[in-house]
């Protein structure tokens, strides 16, 4: 038989006495402590939500982002700033550049 071990954490939350009064009268009428039913609820609650972490660093999650070669370039140009491989133009010298 396979036993498997959850790493727990303790954390201190407070609630309204009104909330406390409602959730006890809850966990009463299912048979439960207090707080295996507010643990009941959390886990519950936890399980159902799908996170999704994405590296599209646009807030309004421009498509242009998920590819890895413009996030490369992004990062290439980072480091080329960090380590002075750049040059400022002015708007002068885009104009001339842009042909405008």
């Amino acid at each position: 038989m396979m036993t498997l071990a959850f790493e727990k954490k303790r954390k201190n939350i407070d609630l309204p006495v009104e909330t406390l009064k409602k959730l006890s009268i809850m966990a009463a009428a299912q048979g439960k402590s207090l707080k295996a039913f507010i643990e009941h609820l959390l886990v519950a609650k936890a399980e159902s939500l799908e996170i999704e972490i994405t590296t599209n660093p646009s807030p309004s999650n421009d498509p242009w982002f998920n590819d890895p070669e413009n996030l490369a370039s992004i990062e290439r140009g980072i480091e080329d700033a960090k380590n002075g491989k750049v040059k400022t133009y002015t708007i002068d010298e885009i104009r001339k550049l842009l042909g405008v």
